[in-house]
């Protein structure tokens, strides 16, 4: 997934999940700009204190509200009543402060509302992609994208966004009114701008380049801990808890030695623009003070100075953080949208919701996963309803390929696949899935209750029907007999069940869709033959119409089809009854012989 090429701009993305959301960021601006105008008004305060009210200079401030100050009174007024300007001053802090905080609730509100539509985008993409797609993919990959990805972009919208807009502001701002105020005071104030701009360009580079790493070492480091607390009881049979554990180890110093870089360069960048920044506050007030002597600034205007000169360092500090943070956010961004520009699942026909009871045929049909070579060669044969169909063939002959042609997992590369004389491409997708159940060789189950799992395919089903299923799958008294019955809980993937008790809750939830075609891919394999008859015998005596298939190396298991398929190489080599095949030499007639299926000196014709 690394080096899929990537078609677009990852930015793309976050736009259009910020689409919902855009009147909270324009309110959000709004009180940035109340916010900066309370910051830059307070500083005024303090100056006009000093120069006009104490030492009788007059004041650098708009014609306008040195109107307003006359006509209250002048400084005799203010000298008279000086706490008026102490509480301008805390008036000016705490609207700042209110500003401040509704900026960031509004932040907030977006952030949160773009990274839960973000979440549900990828999950709900994630499920639309096609069957394949989850083959060629770390789960612990995907993740560590949904989630820390998400995170660093929800962390870019809620504190970086907004600063770019506050950054630029401030600077801009300040710029302007010390400009208008002392021309060679505010160029001095301004003399490591530049340098500074420059270093956090170069931070920026760099940051970018080592977060990526990083975030890639992370990836790796989550798709190995997924796997193996997955397969723990692998591990903890072949006795290989140190090997792993070493391996954990090294993948784990590595994202750590990756993060210590990275947070040496953040360490360095700050504590070397912390440096020049207190050099440039440090640069600017020895000025004024110069100027002061000289007679042509005042000690207020020098104080205003000394603030404004850090309102003009520290966005420029502050913008190395922001750029750094949007590249993280850009590299982010970059992965989550290599999940969300894979295709997802396309209806190649006409998407019909049709009858599923009719005959199933296969057209020859050939597949391959990757062209030239192909896994099915040819292969045709018809199934009528009410059938049982037997398969079987060594491994790797193209079992599991043929059934899940048939749920359209993979499409066919020639011939042609129908049911009741409808082409399955021209069937939704949904429609066929719902109407075909399948149970696997190696089943899922959820973390959760018995019951929970039985019925997952019908959340409105009554115990009656789960019990029920259960016992069609021989496996309700072995439920009954665990300390809490169907509310048992079973460990993630059904650890806490045996492979035996595990494939037949699998079935009995299976059974539960009561779908009109169903596909026993070698799922009664960790079953005793006693278990597997009482579930083939269940399975035939259910009055239906429908079509099973049972794929199988256990002639017993086969020899009770209506007809038995016989795969090799990819090719269907024979097809027929148990005693037809029994009858002549081949594949079946082998294996039966060695499972001693045949009667010691039988008839071996």
């Amino acid at each position: 997934m690394k080096d899929k090429k990537r078609k677009r701009s990852p930015w793309r993305l976050f736009f259009r999940v910020l689409k919902p959301y855009w009147g909270h960021l324009i309110l959000a601006a709004l009180f940035v700009l109340l916010a900066a105008i309370c910051v830059y008004l307070a500083p005024f305060v303090t100056s006009f204190t000093l120069d006009y009210v104490i030492r009788g200079v007059d004041p650098h401030i708009p014609a306008p509200i040195f109107r307003l100050v006359q006509q209250l009174g002048g400084r005799e007024y203010f000298m008279e009543h000086l706490v008026l300007c102490g509480a301008a001053y805390l008036l000016f802090t705490v609207l700042n402060g209110i500003f401040t905080y509704l900026r960031r609730r509004s932040t907030a509100f977006a952030a949160e509302g773009m990274a839960k539509t973000l979440r549900d985008a990828l999950y709900g993409h994630i499920n639309a992609v096609p069957y394949d797609y989850h083959k060629h993919v770390s789960t612990g990959d995907l993740v560590q994208r949904c989630t820390s990805d998400v995170e660093t972009v929800r962390k870019f919208l809620s504190v970086q966004m907004m600063d770019i807009l506050r950054t630029l502001v401030m600077f801009f701002t300040a710029l302007i009114i010390l400009l208008q105020i002392h021309v060679p005071m505010a160029l001095i104030s301004m003399v490591t701008l530049p340098f500074l701009a420059g270093c956090s360009f170069v931070y920026f580079r760099h940051v970018q380049r080592y977060f990526r790493e990083a975030d890639e070492a992370e990836g790796d480091l989550s798709a190995m801990l997924q796997e193996n607390l997955t397969g723990m009881r692998i591990v903890r049979a072949f006795g290989q808890e140190r090997a792993e554990f070493e391996k954990f180890t090294r993948l784990n110093a590595t994202t750590r030695d990756k993060y210590v870089r990275l947070n040496r360069l953040l360490g360095y960048y700050w504590g070397f623009s912390d440096a020049v920044g207190y050099s440039q506050i440090g640069i600017s007030l020895a000025a004024g003070v110069y100027f002061c002597a000289k007679g042509t600034m005042t000690l207020g205007l020098v104080t205003l100075f000394a603030t404004y000169t850090g309102m003009l360092t520290w966005p420029v500090r502050q913008l190395g953080r922001i750029l750094a943070d949007m590249g993280k956010a850009s590299i982010s961004l970059e992965r989550l949208s290599e999940i969300m520009d894979a295709e997802p699942e396309k209806e190649p026909g006409k998407a019909l919701t049709v009858d599923m009871t009719g005959d199933i045929c296969f057209d020859h049909v050939c597949f391959g996963y990757n062209a030239p070579d192909e896994v099915l060669k040819d292969i045709s044969f018809t199934v009528h309803p009410g059938e049982t169909v037997a398969i079987l063939g060594s491994t790797g002959s193209g079992k599991s390929s043929l059934v899940q042609l048939l749920q359209r997992l993979y499409t066919c590369t020639r011939g042609r696949i129908t049911i009741g004389g409808v082409d399955i491409n021209d069937i939704d997708h949904t429609c066929l899935r719902r109407n075909i159940g399948i149970v696997l060789q190696e089943p899922f189950l959820y973390s959760r209750t018995i019951k929970e799992n039985i019925r997952i395919v019908n959340p409105e089903a009554t115990d009656a029907e789960v019990e029920a299923a259960a016992r069609l799958a021989a496996v309700h008294d072995v439920i009954c007999g665990f300390e809490k019955g169907y509310d048992t809980i079973v460990g993630e993937r059904g650890v806490t069940l045996s492979g035996g008790q595990l494939q037949r809750v699998a079935i009995a939830r299976t059974l539960m869709q009561k779908a009109p075609i169903l596909i026993f891919d070698d799922s009664m394999s960790a079953v005793d033959t006693e278990t597997d008859a009482k579930i083939r015998d269940a399975l035939y005596g259910m009055k239906r119409d429908g079509i099973l298939f049972i794929i199988s190396h256990r002639i017993t298991t086969l020899c009770e089809a209506d007809k038995i398929l016989v795969l090799e190489n990819g090719r269907l080599t024979d097809m027929g009854t148990h005693e037809e095949l029994l009858g002549r030499p081949g594949l079946y007639r082998h294996i039966a012989e060695i499972q001693d299926a045949l009667p010691k000196g039988g008839d071996k014709a």
